[in-house]
């Protein structure tokens, strides 16, 4: 995809929303589309909460260890502000961004700017996470990746919580969760 003028000689900016559970993909397909955007020339800011620390502070690293450089920041606000005169913007792990990241998704769109999202869109309960509905609901193209099962091998839409804690956001991996599918996902380890 390219940002292409309207009749009027004006860009035309949209949201990608990239949604998913941990493990399905959503880094990848998100630095796979930030990095065809570079071949392209486009210029591009990428962004990342700055409380995802988990592989490294200032780069978006999939599981699979691919990595693209990336801006951390405190507030979606932020992105407003660093996000001049580009082409592209990539968000990752939106699900941690407060209540405005829609709203700065929808301004980015309407300056012309292609808007690319990634994050969970349920948490480890399987509710709804963060502003990932709202969104989807911005959204002019959702793009739903899927993990495997840990346990019967079937598509799996849930991020599992293997350790025992309460809380909504818990920073971790593999050491913390699985992929499973919405009836493995009820069974009590």
């Amino acid at each position: 995809m390219f940002i292409e003028p309207n009749l009027k000689g004006e860009r035309r900016g949209w949201i990608e929303v990239i949604c998913g559970s941990m493990f399905s993909g959503k880094t990848e397909e998100l630095i796979r589309r930030l990095k065809r955007v570079k071949i392209a020339n486009l210029k591009v800011e990428i962004f990342k909460p700055a409380i995802d620390v988990r592989y490294d502070e200032t780069k978006i690293v999939s599981h699979d260890t691919n990595a693209i450089q990336s801006t951390p920041v405190d507030s979606s606000q932020a992105i407003l502000i660093l996000a001049q005169g580009v082409d592209v913007v990539g968000i990752d792990e939106a699900q941690f961004f407060d209540a405005e990241i829609g709203n700065v998704c929808e301004e980015l769109a309407k300056k012309g700017i292609r808007v690319i999202v990634a994050g969970l869109d349920m948490d480890y309960l399987g509710n709804p996470f963060g502003q990932m509905p709202n969104l989807l609901a911005k959204a002019d193209y959702i793009t739903k990746l899927h993990a495997i099962c840990q346990v019967c091998g079937n598509i799996a839409n849930i991020s599992y919580r293997k350790v025992k804690t309460e809380g909504q956001v818990l920073l971790g991996e593999k050491d913390v969760y699985e992929p499973r599918c919405r009836t493995c996902a009820q069974v009590k380890d």
